[in-house]
């Protein structure tokens, strides 16, 4: 009986902090808020992340946000058709003062798994000794109606799908530009930089393959959404 009575006691002090909890709880530890881009990397976000996947509504409503808050410029053009059909791309144009190479089309979670990946890389840019925030990305697309490693033969690459893209270089506000393909294997602030920002990724798609996963990946980033946490 005097078991049941503690645990009676932790169920009634668990719903009376429940009000305190929603007000005070930030976003990345509460499950039941909508994810924000700004949202720090973690379990939870990491399950909010997941969810958006077969919600598009509810990952639109996330883009939405992230637009009105100024970290990403988007457009929604018509689906795509054929072999590899894409029923609501998303075309990304720059994120806040990050511009790119060129738009891309994307899935609405890699739109938003991408937007919290530059976010980040923004930041830890300008904590690096480099000390310099995140001006331009260099990449060579995302959707691609393929197979994997343009194989003749074998499943669809998720770039069939725009669930990947593929980053080849950084460039700093101050004029620096940091290549995966030429500085992976140095040694230096930039390379650190470059492998810290790899590392970060990891927490925002559910796959992250660079130059130490295959030579067929020697001169890019692919972050992709499939599987869990795969980085390589």
């Amino acid at each position: 009986m005097k078991t049941m009575a503690i645990v009676l006691i932790i169920i009634l002090a668990a719903l009376a902090s429940m009000p305190w909890l929603q007000r005070h709880l930030p976003s990345h530890w509460d499950p039941f808020k909508p994810l924000e881009v700004t949202d720090a990397p973690g379990p939870i976000t990491r399950y909010k992340l997941q969810r958006l996947r077969n919600d598009p509504a509810a990952c639109l409503s996330v883009l939405q946000r992230a637009r009105e808050a100024g970290f990403i410029s988007f457009t929604q053009p018509p689906a795509m058709k054929g072999a590899c059909p894409l029923e609501k791309p998303i075309r990304i144009q720059r994120f806040a003062r990050v511009t790119l190479s060129s738009s891309f089309l994307a899935s609405c979670p890699l739109a938003v798994s991408s937007t919290m990946f530059v976010i980040q890389a923004n930041q830890i840019a300008l904590t690096s000794p480099l000390k310099s925030p995140l001006g331009r990305i260099e990449h060579v697309g995302s959707y691609a109606c393929r197979n994997i490693y343009h194989r003749a033969q074998g499943r669809l690459s998720e770039h069939a799908t725009a669930d990947a893209w593929d980053i080849t270089a950084f460039h700093l506000a101050n004029g620096t530009r940091i290549s995966v393909g030429r500085d992976w294997h140095r040694t230096g602030e930039a390379s650190a930089l470059l492998h810290r920002w790899f590392d970060s990724s990891c927490a925002w798609f559910g796959n992250a393959l660079g130059p130490n996963y295959n030579a067929a990946h020697d001169s890019h980033f692919h972050l992709g959404m499939r599987g869990y946490m795969l980085c390589r």
